[in-house]
Parts: structure tokens; C-alpha cells; sequence
């Protein structure tokens, strides 16, 4: 009887029941194996791509079963929030297509039937079955400040239980009488609520992680809190009632959570609810100075950050398919065999997502945002390329939209047809790698032999008109080549180079290197004819 005067006296405003809760969240009507997955951020101003690697999974395991994907703000820990957190996640899901099924928006109503899809704004929920916890004496009210020293909270423990008891978190507070309980709340004094766990700390706890298999943990020995002093959850009580009202079937979570499982299933457990399936997905980690593996960090790695792939013009795609690699082993051999296929195509169930930390590798991000951009056309790359100067390079945007048709051309170059070239791989190097197609190189990468360099532009230059024909213009070089001692058949210059200045090809280096100020570069033709004869020849002469 005193525990349930005591739940009162907690909470006098709270008049509903848990079963009161549960007629408002009637289950879900799901076929056989469809899935309910989440994606739970808190609204911290950043998204880590270790969260989007959550969202591909949570979101295709729904998608691929026919289930549903929802969004719920975790907006308890009201001391990392960021005004505004929330916009820049959805904004990410929007950019990469990943948009849930349900979800809310600060400030406006809840799109689904399992709302509010916002924590705080569940308060009363949280409360309603914290006082049932300690109605049923399952949990408790404790008053202890945060300022008090270890030591002070050893002491009280001595004194309240026996040298014999082996829990060593137990609460000074766990046992208080109804007139203590009183006392405090008289003297308004604020408490948390907090898990008064059955277990002892001697015993294991084994459970099934969806990916780890059966596993064995420590079981919990700490009343963990339910409740904070500000009468907002944590994590672990918060999600324990969400993911059971809103039906979620399966969790997918962050390696750093697998040490807490034991905590979180007592509290299921004192709840009467059922656990739920976890799975805790490796962390994306990369190889330090010391060639050791660490975990993505906020601090030290840019690409951390899901914002840092828009800034720097990765084509969405190529950072889904590249993570969707990391995910499973299986999306490579598919791609290979379907080409053209969009990766939503791909189907995965949870028993093909790694189990192992993969590491964050830059060249095969560029070399599949290589293969993308190359199957797109020259106007695709130019709409895309000036959509990502207009957010962050609005002058380069002025020139592009001022210079459509040039700018097309230029990406033109080397596009199509069965091999096309593959070099850009992001937005913002396109106007670098291409800066010589806008601007004459004011530098050129080191010519082997200066004399022979000028020696062939002046003759080359001398009479230069640019044809129409590709075969017309390189039967031109050969000329000016054959003229000054250079090989034009390529089996004799092998059988013996010291007899010529060089080949054809040494005669198209130069005139490379003075139209590009590169050794490498998309075909010359093509340039010269975009450039038109004036540039070409006051490019030539230097």
C-alpha cells in the first residue's frame, strides 16, 4: 500500500494507466515478416555517417519486407540540442532519398498513427509507467544531488546495508518509507526514478544479438535511472516504452550501445514488455598515424560528418553505394552484374549486413562516384555542377549560368560512347581540373626537353589552321612531327628511339602541355574545337 501512496505522492497529476497507454497504441497490422524499423537521432546539429549507415539498413530491412521505416526525435538530453538539429537531419534524408514512413516535424503535427514522434512532447507517457514501476515496487524515488561526493554515498550505503551484500549500486533511496518520501517532496525537493534491479552483479546475462548471435554479458547491478531529476528519460527507459508502443520490430544501434543490452532488457523485464531484437551495427573506422584502426571521430574526420559529402559535390548515389559496400559483401558481385540497375534494386535481409568494423576508404568512394558521373551526360554534369555552385560557390554559379552552352561543351569532352573518361568523381573539382578549358595555365607540368618543345610549337603554330576532321588534324601533327625528326611509325622509334627526337605522341605532349599546361587531359581535338582556332593558336605561340 505505501509503495502505491508513494507513486501518488510522486506523481498526483498522473491519472492514467499503462493500460490506459496501450488502447491508444493498438499493434501494428503486419503480414508475416514485415518489418518496423527506426532511425532515432537527437538533435545535436550533426549527423554522423555512422547514423546514415543505421538509416540504409533500418530503412531497406522495412522497404525490402514490405514494413515500415519511422523517424523519432530523442530530443531528452536537453544539454546537447541544437536549435534547428532537426532540420539538418531531414534535409540529409531528403538529399539521399531516404525519407521515413512517419515522423514529425518540430512544430507541426505527427505524419502517422503512432505519435508524437517527438520524446519530449511523451512526457506524460514516461511518467504514466514510472509510477506504475514504483507502484508496483519495481522502481523508486531518489533524492540524492548530483553534488554529493562518492564517498558521502558509500558511507549511507554501509550504513544501510550489510558487509554481505554484493551490489555495490545500490541506492541509499531504495528503501525509503512513505513519510520519508513525504518529507522531501514537502520540502520540494526533486528526485529521479530509478530501476531497483533484482540482480546482484554475480551472474551472466545471455542474450541473442540479430548479427552476434546468442552472446554473454555481466547482468546489470546498477539501479539505473528512469527518470531524470527533470522528469524527462534517458535513453534506456525512453526507448524501452517507445519501441514497444510503436511496434518497432528490430533496432539498429551503434556498437557503443551492445555493453548496456543487460541494463535495457530489466528494464523491459520490469515493464512486462517483450525485449526487443537488437542488432549493433560495427562502427565505420579508418587507419590512424600509428597504423592502428580507430572508430570515425567528430573531431579529427571531415567525412564524419554526412554535411562534408554535400560541400564537397559527391553525387548522393555514390555515398549510398558506397556505403551499401560496407553494409554487405553481396552489393558489389550485384552491381557488377547490373550495371544499370538503381541500387534500390539490391535487396538484403539482416543475415547479409557485416558483423565486422569496415574501414573508410576514400579511393573506392571516388572510384564508384567516378563510374556515376561518367554515365551521365554532359547536361546532367552541368545541372548538378551548378546546383552544388549555387549553394556553395555562387560566383562559379554566375559563370556557369552565364555560360551554358561553352560549359556544356566542355563536359562534353571524352563523354559517351563505350569508355568514357573517369576522372571526376565530385562537383567541386570540376572547375580545377578543367580550370585550363577557362583560363590559359599560367604554369605547365615540366617538359623533358625545352628546345624540342619550343622548337616544335613554332613550327606547329607557323601555319596553323584547325581542320574540321579529326584525321585531318593528326595527320598534320605527323607532318610538322616528320618534318623535325620525329617518328611517325611507332615499331621503328622502338626498334631505335636514339635516331629521333621522338614519337607522335611526344609531338602531341607538347602541344598538350601548351594548351592545358598537363601531360594528361581529354582529347586534344576535342579541345582545340571548343577552343576555336584563335585561342588554339595564341595558346600554341605561348
Amino acid at each position: 500500500m505505501d509503495k502505491r501512496k508513494i507513486a501518488d505522492l510522486l506523481y498526483p497529476n498522473i491519472t492514467q494507466t499503462p493500460e490506459d497507454i496501450f488502447k491508444k497504441y493498438p499493434p501494428r497490422s503486419l503480414k508475416e515478416g514485415e518489418v518496423v524499423s527506426r532511425f532515432a537521432p537527437s538533435p545535436t546539429g550533426f549527423m554522423h555517417i555512422g547514423g546514415f549507415f543505421q538509416v540504409l539498413i533500418d530503412r531497406s530491412l522495412a522497404k525490402n519486407s514490405g514494413g515500415v521505416f519511422y523517424l523519432r526525435n530523442e530530443d531528452t538530453d536537453k544539454k546537447r540540442q541544437v536549435d534547428g538539429a532537426m532540420d539538418i537531419v531531414f534535409e540529409i534524408l531528403d538529399r539521399f532519398d531516404q525519407q521515413p514512413d512517419e515522423y514529425q516535424k518540430v512544430g507541426q503535427s505527427s505524419v502517422g498513427a503512432y505519435g508524437p514522434y517527438i520524446q519530449s512532447l511523451r512526457t506524460d507517457i514516461y511518467q504514466t509507467f514510472a509510477k506504475d514501476l514504483v507502484a508496483r515496487g519495481k522502481a523508486f524515488p531518489c533524492f540524492c544531488k548530483k553534488t554529493e561526493g562518492k564517498e558521502e554515498i558509500l558511507k549511507a550505503r554501509e550504513l544501510k546495508f550489510s558487509e554481505n551484500d554484493s551490489n555495490a549500486e545500490f541506492d541509499p533511496c531504495r528503501d525509503l518509507s512513505f513519510e520519508e518520501v513525504k518529507k522531501h517532496i514537502d520540502n520540494g525537493d526533486n528526485f529521479a526514478i530509478r530501476l531497483k534491479t533484482p540482480n546482484d552483479g554475480t551472474h551472466k546475462m545471455k542474450f541473442t544479438d540479430i548479427v552476434k548471435g546468442e552472446v554473454e554479458l555481466p547482468e546489470n547491478a546498477k539501479d539505473v535511472i528512469l527518470i531524470k531529476n527533470d522528469g524527462i528519460p534517458p535513453y534506456a527507459f525512453a526507448h524501452a516504452i517507445d519501441d514497444t508502443l510503436m511496434g518497432t520490430s528490430i533496432v539498429v544501434r551503434g556498437e557503443e550501445w551492445f555493453t548496456s543490452t543487460p541494463a535495457h532488457i530489466d528494464i523491459f523485464n520490469a515493464l512486462g514488455f517483450k525485449p526487443l531484437k537488437y542488432y549493433h551495427t560495427p562502427n565505420i573506422c579508418k587507419i590512424d598515424e600509428k597504423g592502428g584502426k580507430r572508430k570515425l571521430s567528430k573531431r579529427k574526420d571531415p567525412e564524419s560528418n554526412m554535411q562534408y559529402f554535400f560541400e564537397e559535390g559527391y553525387p548522393t548515389t555514390s555515398v549510398i553505394e558506397y556505403l551499401l559496400n560496407l553494409i554487405s559483401s553481396a552489393f558489389e558481385p550485384w552491381r557488377a552484374k547490373n550495371p544499370d540497375a538503381h541500387y534500390s534494386d539490391f535487396k538484403f535481409g539482416i543475415k547479409d549486413i557485416t558483423a565486422i568494423s569496415p574501414l573508410f576508404d576514400f579511393d573506392k568512394l571516388n572510384d564508384i562516384a567516378k563510374n556515376i558521373i561518367a554515365k551521365m551526360s554532359a547536361e546532367e554534369v552541368y545541372d548538378n555542377w551548378l546546383k552544388w555552385a549555387e549553394e556553395f560557390k555562387p560566383s562559379l554559379a554566375e559563370y556557369l549560368k552565364a555560360n551554358k552552352e561553352y560549359a556544356t561543351k566542355v563536359l562534353s569532352i571524352d563523354r559517351g560512347g563505350a569508355k568514357p573518361r573517369k576522372d571526376i568523381y565530385k562537383y567541386s573539382m570540376i572547375e580545377d581540373y578543367f580550370s585550363y578549358m577557362f583560363h590559359a595555365p599560367k604554369e605547365r607540368e615540366e617538359v623533358d626537353n625545352i628546345d624540342n618543345y619550343n622548337e616544335f610549337l613554332f613550327e606547329y603554330s607557323k601555319n596553323f589552321t584547325l581542320p574540321t576532321e579529326k584525321d585531318v588534324w593528326f595527320a598534320g601533327v605527323k607532318e610538322v612531327a616528320e618534318k623535325l625528326g620525329y617518328a611517325t611509325d611507332n615499331k621503328l622509334y622502338k626498334a631505335n628511339p636514339e635516331a629521333y627526337k621522338g614519337n607522335t605522341a611526344k609531338a602531341c605532349e607538347y602541344i598538350r602541355l601548351a594548351l592545358t599546361g598537363k601531360k594528361n587531359s581529354p582529347d586534344i581535338f576535342e579541345i582545340m574545337t571548343i577552343f576555336g582556332q584563335e585561342e588554339t593558336l595564341r595558346r600554341l605561340r605561348g
